[in-house]
């Protein structure tokens, strides 16, 4: 396999990212992979927290025969631009512009191009999706939601509170402190802002990005989709809800698979503990779930060999 560094245009911004391209000729099909949310490269990197995701998919990828392309976001990494001034739709906006230059790479088979997307990165990868044009067989959602932003962040507040340490709870029950009501609270606070980078609680803001997503209901571009789905949740996922995966199959018009992955975090990683935010260092020290990458590659394999016709099987594939 060979990597290429590629440099594409995204609004004023010059973004940066990872072309993995398999062994032998092309073209080759090919995923483009969005990362989660916050400052991390395209390598799914955060200088505190490396996950390493994309990088970890796009070696098993092109193991498989497939390129991908990774992309660090704005400001973050080679790519120009501010993090923080950058909203969802800003995102999305470099999502495609980073399909748009694989397509324009002659080592790609534009008739299979994927999109996969983690966390946020499965927002932007159901938006991207949905763009009228857009030039997308099939789309991968890892922790995935068919719900606005809103919801999911009450549920995320919900679901943290009873694994938090003993004396926090404690503490919290002592000052009478909702942590769903403290949030609601923090969010009609960011939904009045007005400016891309706002301070709150004495920390500078992504403000833009938080208005955005707290409104963005994913449920309607996924109605819009008639392209397979394969929506992967792990059952210990405390900050999407595993049983968005219902709600993504129920809102697509078009046949999507489903994956609820045994004690598999939101990062991806095996931990056979109680759920808790807690484990999240010790779990970055281990690779991705076998199960993920296995579920991930095998079905975007059988959609590369249903799009490549009858001459190549999904058995072929792998």
């Amino acid at each position: 396999m060979a990597e290429v560094e590629m440099r594409f245009a995204s609004a004023d911004q010059t973004l940066v990212g990872s072309l993995l391209l398999p062994a032998g000729p092309g073209p080759f099909p090919a995923a483009l992979l969005i990362t989660g949310s916050g400052p991390i490269d395209r390598n799914s990197d955060h200088k505190r927290m490396p996950l390493g995701v994309t990088r970890q998919l796009a070696e098993a990828l092109a193991a498989r025969g497939i390129a991908s392309l990774r992309y660090d976001k704005r400001g973050v990494g080679a790519s120009t631009g501010s993090f923080l001034a950058a909203g969802l739709s800003d995102n999305v906006t470099d999502s495609r512009a980073a399909l748009d230059a694989l397509v324009a790479r002659p080592e790609i088979d534009v008739n299979r191009l994927f999109v996969v997307g983690h966390s946020e990165g499965a927002l932007i990868a159901t938006a991207l999706a949905a763009q009228e044009g857009a030039p997308v067989a099939g789309l991968v959602l890892l922790a995935g939601a068919a719900r606005t932003g809103a919801e999911i962040l009450r549920w995320q507040a919900a679901a943290i509170a009873p694994s938090l340490p003993a004396p926090v709870r404690a503490l919290l029950r002592l000052l009478r402190t909702d942590l769903v009501a403290k949030s609601a609270k923090t969010h009609e606070r960011l939904r009045r802002t007005t400016t891309d980078v706002a301070r709150i609680g004495g920390r500078r803001i992504n403000a833009k990005w938080f208005r955005e997503l707290l409104d963005y209901d994913p449920a309607a571009d996924l109605a819009r989709l008639h392209i397979p789905v394969c929506a992967v949740t792990g059952d210990k996922d405390l900050q999407v809800d595993p049983d968005e995966l219902g709600r993504i199959a129920a809102v697509v018009p078009a046949p999507v698979e489903v994956h609820r992955l045994p004690d598999v975090t939101h990062l991806l990683r095996a931990d056979e503990g109680p759920a808790s935010l807690r484990t999240y260092k010790k779990q970055v020290r281990r690779p991705v779930a076998p199960e993920v990458v296995q579920v991930v590659t095998g079905w975007l394999a059988r959609r590369v060999a249903e799009v490549a016709g009858p001459g190549v099987t999904p058995a072929d594939a792998g």
